[in-house]
């Protein structure tokens, strides 16, 4: 018998291997082959991953949503294709189902200081130590993503504006949020606060991004730095 040598997927170009192409180039450059590729992970001694899920794929005239119908024991035909990888790929294909099927998600939006307030409250209301949070938010005010930043003693916490700035790039983020919490029941800032949102503000509009309130909590009550007027308009 004539040998044929298969090509492996690590024999291929950088910029064609599945995994590595998702991470230089997004997961939307790949096919539907290749991301099949990446959930089975391996092929069979005559095919590569990708040559494998392409395969399957002609098996069901590249239609996802047949390769969804497809069960674990019709996928263990397939040389190759174990009870581990069929399980993957069942799983994968339901979580895609369930993906189609859901609501968008209800997102916080902030319209005013005592929506900040109510967005952090959960997170602080019962605290003995301080602690720094901040929500970032979309141009539309609703609320991306809410991050705890830091956390401090019965006095005090510390903040670090590269932790703050870097999850607000993270998330593309137009707006930030900060609040953290006063134990003591005082809710007037201090000098620290003060100069922290000051350098937060300027730091962020270098990169086009609105520091659009400071809340200060304890219990019921809050402070309000955009309320007070004491941040640029």
């Amino acid at each position: 018998m004539d040998h044929i040598e298969r090509l492996r997927i690590k024999d291929l170009a950088l910029e064609d291997r599945p995994r590595e192409k998702l991470i230089l180039k997004g997961s939307a450059s790949l096919s539907d082959a290749e991301l099949l590729a990446i959930l089975i992970g391996t092929g069979n001694t005559k095919e590569t991953a990708v040559q494998l899920s392409q395969r399957i794929l002609g098996t069901v005239s590249h239609n996802l949503g047949e390769l969804g119908k497809l069960s674990v024991k019709e996928l263990m035909k397939f040389v190759g294709i174990g009870g581990a990888k069929a399980i993957t790929i069942v799983a994968a294909m339901e979580l895609a189902r369930r993906k189609s099927v859901s609501g968008p998600v209800d997102r916080d939006l902030i319209r005013c200081s005592r929506d900040a307030f109510q967005v952090f409250y959960p997170f602080l209301c019962d605290l003995r130590h301080e602690e720094l949070w901040i929500a970032l938010t979309n141009r539309s005010g609703r609320v991306i993503e809410k991050v705890k930043i830091s956390q401090g003693g019965t006095g005090e916490t510390t903040a670090d504006l590269r932790l703050i700035l870097k999850e607000a790039v993270h998330t593309l983020c137009s707006g930030i949020l900060l609040c953290h919490n006063h134990p003591s029941g005082n809710i007037h800032p201090s000098s620290e606060d003060d100069l922290l949102t000051s350098n937060l503000e300027k730091a962020a509009k270098l990169m086009n991004i609105k520091l659009l309130d400071h809340i200060i909590l304890y219990d019921e009550t809050y402070y309000s730095y955009a309320d007070e007027g004491r941040l640029s308009i």
